[in-house]
């Protein structure tokens, strides 16, 4: 390996370590919310103020280990820095969150901008996957 390639390495360990932190942090908030929501409060998914809570906080530790674990496989060396493929899905995944945590009263233009948006992403991750499978096609066939 390089010095480059290790110090890409080592950058990308630090960055999986904070991230974990982050996740950890983050699931022990949730799981506080949600034990006051069921213990103190009457927990009731169909308010949209809890729902939007709850699986916010729940897409939002989703994003975060999507991000971690497109570092580590930088770390195992399975993939290079930047893969266009993982970052168009989490923020395929971060558009779902924010259509999960709209609130009852948003504009039709701010809901079709967000939709065109994910279809758009949509639309390029299926593009990326079908580049992929035809590479690996051709690499069998050779």
């Amino acid at each position: 390996m390089s010095f480059y390639e290790r110090f890409e390495q080592v950058i990308a360990l630090i960055l999986s370590a904070v991230i974990a932190c982050i996740i950890v942090i983050s699931l022990i908030q949730l799981i506080r919310v949600v034990f006051v929501l069921l213990v103190l409060e009457t927990f009731n998914p169909l308010d949209h103020g809890v729902f939007q809570t709850v699986f916010g906080m729940i897409m939002t530790l989703l994003i975060a280990m999507e991000f971690k674990h497109s570092i580590i496989k930088v770390t195992l060396r399975q993939d290079s820095i930047i893969q266009v493929k993982t970052v168009v899905l989490i923020a395929m995944i971060a558009l779902s969150r924010k259509f999960v945590i709209l609130e009852p009263d948003t504009s039709p233009a701010k809901i079709a901008a967000l939709s065109g948006a994910i279809l758009a992403l949509g639309v390029v991750y299926w593009l990326l996957r079908e580049r992929d499978d035809r590479l690996t096609a051709l690499k069998k066939n050779s």
